[in-house]
């Protein structure tokens, strides 16, 4: 999961931009081409080699903000994808590099199958976006996300139990590629520490991704905690699992 979730983490960054000597020398060989060839050269390259090629030239850097270079990427890489469209809370987006990063994640994040399994990579995308809200702001409470992906997910025909098992993975991969900066250690904080909302299931959060939050905390963030801030989260640790890690124990 991990060099997916860095080449997840390339296509959200793109275009990235660096002039000089080396933008003169890498375009002049392929200037002569026209555009659409140099497209499908770029689509052929993968999307490992993409912010590599964005950084030699505005030029370049530009060609990865076009619609036509992501309705090509999208063409070339899942050539039996379709402009569907599902019911839900979280509809499919019109841009296309919405769409190839979803399809990207459903096929590599979660091994599904992306032509018929795209809603996977929306919801992962709609979680995550929801979590990195700018940082002077907190995301809705983590029951009311949970139960929109819950929502789209009987929406598209899944089952309860598939629905919380998929929410569940989601959150999962979500918390396992944040970053590691001051607004993810704020973040799980406040999912921590977090009031239990009782729900039916399957809108009950699921207790793997509640012990994964504590567990970033306890090791990730570890040297962030003040000593308030431990005990203080070490106390909705011990009131939610019995017995904790003792690696969770001691500062």
């Amino acid at each position: 999961m991990e060099a997916h979730s860095d080449s997840l983490s390339l296509l959200k960054h793109l275009p990235i931009k660096k002039e000089g000597k080396m933008e003169e020398e890498e375009e002049a060989g392929m200037g002569k081409l026209p555009e659409h060839v140099v497209t499908e050269i770029f689509i052929r390259a993968g999307v490992w080699e993409w912010p590599q090629i964005s950084c030699v030239s505005k030029k370049w850097a530009s060609m990865f903000r076009s619609e036509s270079f992501w309705q090509g990427a999208l063409s070339f890489t899942y050539p039996f994808f379709a402009n569907n469209s599902w019911p839900g809370p979280i509809p499919p987006p019109p841009h296309p590099k919405r769409r190839f990063m979803a399809l990207y994640i459903t096929q590599h994040l979660f091994a599904s199958d992306p032509h018929t399994d795209e809603v996977i990579g929306h919801c992962y995308l709609f979680l995550r976006d929801q979590l990195h809200l700018h940082p002077s702001l907190m995301p809705p409470h983590s029951g009311i996300l949970h139960g929109t992906l819950i929502d789209q997910f009987i929406a598209c025909g899944k089952s309860r139990d598939v629905a919380h098992d998929l929410a569940s993975r989601i959150w999962l991969a979500v918390v396992d590629n944040l970053h590691e900066d001051h607004h993810t250690y704020s973040l799980l904080k406040r999912l921590a520490q977090e009031g239990d909302i009782f729900l039916p299931y399957p809108y009950t959060r699921s207790v793997k991704v509640q012990w994964r939050v504590f567990e970033k905390l306890f090791t990730d963030f570890r040297d962030c905690f003040n000593n308030l801030d431990y005990y203080d989260i070490l106390a909705c640790a011990k009131s939610r699992f019995h017995p904790i890690p003792s690696a969770w124990l001691g500062r």
